[in-house]
């Protein structure tokens, strides 16, 4: 029998898990937004259709879903589709700034089994924070993070993107989360939506991408949803899967209910059909052509000749792609270099689309 990791390339019944942004409605404009997010889009899913597709999930035996968006917690009848989740026998993850998790929110998701709850910050102060995420959202997330720990909600998630500013800060982070009895969860800043405009000068450079490898290598409870499997090319492998799951194991569904291979390409190119389709997802996931194709045999392309291919499996799609690289080249944080000349060579980028961006920054709602 071939390696799990060999028999997961070829796809699954039903996603192990998936992303779900709920909603594209958000009172913070994080300047690195992988969906630009910021209004809501009247087209979303309205309650019914969100619960229906919850229990074509729960007859999938999805494990759990990963609710984002936007500001997940804005929706008003966020709780009532979290509790249905839970009651379907599918557990929730979700992100949020936190701005809504006031007492009496903290103390409801501590009475309730099978949600956790990951609070964004993305700097280990307000200076570093606030800069990416908005003046005041580090206290609020701070806030957050304590009602959660008054209600005795158990092992929350700090969940922080890695940024050129704030990587030198993992020590800190780590502080952070040992001192609330919190997971830390790492994830990759990739150049989607408004991540393209600052990808340029907030993705680490190739020496702090060789310290962050070192600092996760030696701290394998530090999750990090196998964001950095492109760091892997430089010896011991990271803990987790270390392959894209795009279509494979995992998707994404967009507030509107469209399907997408990656949860961080929120791109036409990469759109499977929609929840709405006839046949709902289940038809998506096992018979759209994009699917298939993902989980067929791919090509080693450029990296061919790399010894290190095997073990970063060339990088991540979706910062290949947004960056204007092929998908069967080199990551664009490749650690060896190999994409330095290709990225040099780019013309014109796949557009992030339109958005969500609202014109000017909402203030975090005080609660």
């Amino acid at each position: 029998m071939p390696p799990l990791v060999e028999q997961l390339k070829g796809g699954l019944d039903a996603p192990i898990c998936l992303t779900w942004e709920l909603t594209y409605a958000c009172n913070l404009a994080c300047i690195h937004c992988l969906s630009s997010s910021g209004r809501r889009d009247p087209r979303e899913l309205t309650g019914d259709e969100c619960k229906a597709f919850i229990d074509e999930l729960a007859r999938l035996q999805v494990f759990y879903v990963n609710i984002g968006g936007g500001e997940p917690t804005i929706r008003p009848d966020f709780f009532e589709i979290v509790e249905h989740s839970v009651a379907q026998g599918v557990g929730v993850k979700f992100s949020t700034n936190g701005s809504q998790i006031d007492p009496v929110a903290a103390r409801r998701l501590a009475g309730s089994n099978y949600i956790d709850v990951q609070i964004s910050i993305d700097g280990a102060n307000a200076f570093t924070n606030d800069a990416v995420r908005g003046v005041g959202s580090f206290a609020t997330a701070r806030r957050a993070m304590d009602n959660l720990a008054a209600a005795n909600f158990g092992q929350f998630k700090i969940s922080v993107v890695v940024t050129r500013e704030n990587v030198d800060q993992l020590d800190d982070f780590e502080a952070l989360a040992l001192g609330y009895g919190a997971e830390l969860r790492l994830t990759r800043l990739r150049p989607a939506g408004r991540g393209a405009d600052s990808w340029d000068r907030l993705h680490p450079t190739n020496g702090q991408q060789r310290e962050l490898y070192r600092w996760l290598v030696a701290r394998p409870h530090v999750l990090t949803g196998d964001s950095f499997f492109h760091l892997s090319a430089l010896g011991e492998a990271l803990p987790g899967l270390n392959l894209c799951g795009a279509g494979r194991i995992v998707c994404l569904i967009d507030p509107v209910g469209d399907v997408y291979a990656c949860p961080f390409v929120l791109h036409d190119d990469f759109k499977a059909g929609s929840v709405r389709d006839a046949g709902g997802f289940t038809s998506v996931w096992r018979e759209s052509q994009l699917f298939l194709e993902l989980r067929q045999p791919q090509s080693a392309g450029a990296c061919a000749s790399c010894g290190s291919f095997d073990s970063c499996q060339g990088g991540c799609m979706a910062a290949k792609f947004f960056t204007g690289l092929p998908l069967d080249g080199p990551d664009p944080e490749c650690v060896w270099g190999n994409a330095d000349e290709a990225l040099a060579l780019v013309g014109a980028k796949p557009s992030p689309g339109p958005g969500h961006s609202k014109p000017t920054p909402v203030a975090l709602s005080r609660r």
